[in-house]
C-alpha cells in the first residue's frame, strides 16, 4: 500500500480522526507525522481559546499507533497498551497542531513509541508522549 492509500484508509477506519479533520503530514519506515487544524469545536477554555488536552492526546495516540503500522514489524494492526503523554503547555489558539511519532524498538507482540506534538512554535513543544502498542505482523 503505498502512502496515500495507508493515510487514507487509516483516517477512514478511525472516527474520531476523521471527525476532527486529522491528517497526515508524511510517512516512513517505523515514523509518522500527522496535524491537527484548530477547530472551536475541541476548545477546552473558552476564555482562552486553547484546545481541549483530550484532543491533542487523541492526535497523539493516533499518530503513535500510525508510527507502529509504518515498522516494518507491524502492519497487521495495532492498539493501545499504554500511553504516558506530558503537557508542558497550551497551543498558542487559531495554531495547527504537529505531531511526529517514532516508532523505535517492536519486538513480536509490543511496539515502542516516543512523540512530540507542537503549535507554530518548534523550539518548545506542547507535550511529550511514550507509549507501548500491540504489534499484530502484517499477513
Amino acid at each position: 500500500m503505498d502512502k496515500d492509500q495507508f493515510a487514507k484508509s487509516y483516517i477512514d477506519a478511525i472516527a474520531h480522526c476523521r471527525d476532527m479533520n486529522m491528517r497526515f503530514i508524511e510517512i516512513g519506515e517505523g515514523w509518522a507525522e500527522m496535524a491537527l487544524p484548530y477547530d472551536p469545536r475541541l476548545i477546552g477554555d473558552p476564555r482562552t481559546g486553547v484546545i481541549h488536552g483530550g484532543a491533542l492526546t487523541a492526535l497523539m495516540d493516533s499518530c503513535c499507533g500510525a508510527a507502529v503500522l509504518c515498522h516494518p514489524a507491524g502492519g497487521g494492526g495495532t492498539a493501545t497498551i499504554g500511553l504516558r503523554i506530558d503537557h508542558l503547555r497550551g497551543a498558542a489558539p487559531g495554531q495547527e497542531i504537529t505531531v511526529k511519532a517514532t516508532c523505535y524498538h517492536a519486538t513480536r507482540s509490543v511496539a515502542f513509541v516516543r512523540a512530540l506534538a507542537y503549535d507554530d512554535d518548534r523550539e518548545t513543544p506542547l507535550a511529550t508522549a511514550t507509549g507501548t502498542f500491540t504489534v499484530e505482523p502484517a499477513k
